[in-house]
């Protein structure tokens, strides 16, 4: 396996400069199964694939325009 097929982790710093949430909000949304599972680097270390992140991000964003809504790339 190389490097640059290695997925990339997000270091629960860098999460939450990207998601406006605290700490607490995450664990409760992890524990629900509403937000990616952390992976366990250590005893004391917990990190975030930054593709299910992405994802989980893409996700809702994409949630705004409702395909029932019947919004179109023509505008």
């Amino acid at each position: 396996m190389t490097a640059t097929s290695l997925p990339r982790l997000i270091t629960i710093d860098k999460l939450l400069g990207r998601i406006p949430y605290s700490r607490v909000h995450l664990w409760r949304l992890e524990n629900a199964g509403q937000f990616p599972k952390r992976v366990r680097l250590s005893q004391n270390k917990v990190a975030w694939l930054e593709d299910e992140i992405f994802a989980w991000l893409k996700e809702r964003a994409d949630a705004r325009y409702p395909e029932h809504e019947g919004r179109t790339n023509a505008l």
